[in-house]
């Protein structure tokens, strides 16, 4: 189940949030070793203090496994502000068409069900659940600035990064942004190959008219 929070619900959700924000400390700070912002056990920057949209991937027993942040990209986002290096003299995005992903993290086990392609059933439903509110938004596509792992997981999940430009050693990472078609064929091949025969967002969206 994927639960759509935003801004207005923040508090009715709040010990959801927690658990995501304590979950991207043990993917970004811990395991990954990035260079991130954090606060006690629990992984936040400023792009959070922004009313972001999230997507959080919750078990049957509620328990968080993963989450993805999203913001339009009209306003500030990672790659403009804090990653340009990565447009390599493109322009960043600025549309309401297209919003900006960040922070994707999942947090398993091995034995956790994975659908096709070795890749886990909850991280095909946050991807099914990014392309659902996109087109909810009637948005074009999704920019994420990732990593090159990232970038292969995508690929092998049927849903392939088109790069803005070369990747670039970021820290300990070796990152690239690029995008991600939102499209109605993008989300049945994420939904075939992950398994799900019903929408994943627990929080009902309405399609943009096709």
């Amino acid at each position: 189940m994927i639960q759509l929070i935003t801004e207005p619900c923040y508090g009715e959700f709040s010990k959801t949030l927690v658990a995501m924000h304590e979950l991207r400390y043990r993917v970004f700070k811990t395991r990954m070793d990035w260079d991130v912002q954090t606060s006690g056990n629990m992984e936040i920057d400023e792009f959070d203090a922004l009313h972001p949209t999230y997507l959080i991937q919750v078990s049957d027993n509620g328990h968080v496994q993963g989450s993805v942040r999203l913001l339009p990209t009209l306003g500030p986002t990672m790659l403009r502000d804090t990653f340009p290096i990565l447009l390599e003299g493109h322009p960043a995005p600025s549309t309401p068409l297209v919003w900006e992903s960040s922070r994707f993290a999942v947090d398993l086990t091995v034995a956790a069900p994975k659908g096709d392609r070795g890749i886990t059933r909850a991280a095909y439903e946050l991807f099914a659940g990014m392309a659902e509110f996109g087109l909810s938004r009637d948005l074009t596509d999704i920019v994420t600035v990732t990593d090159v792992r990232m970038e292969r997981i995508l690929r092998r999940a049927g849903w392939p990064l088109r790069r803005i430009g070369n990747p670039s050693t970021i820290g300990n990472t070796m990152a690239v942004a690029g995008y991600l078609e939102i499209s109605r064929d993008a989300l049945a091949s994420l939904r075939e190959a992950g398994g799900l025969s019903t929408p994943v967002l627990w929080t009902p969206v309405i399609f943009a008219a096709a």
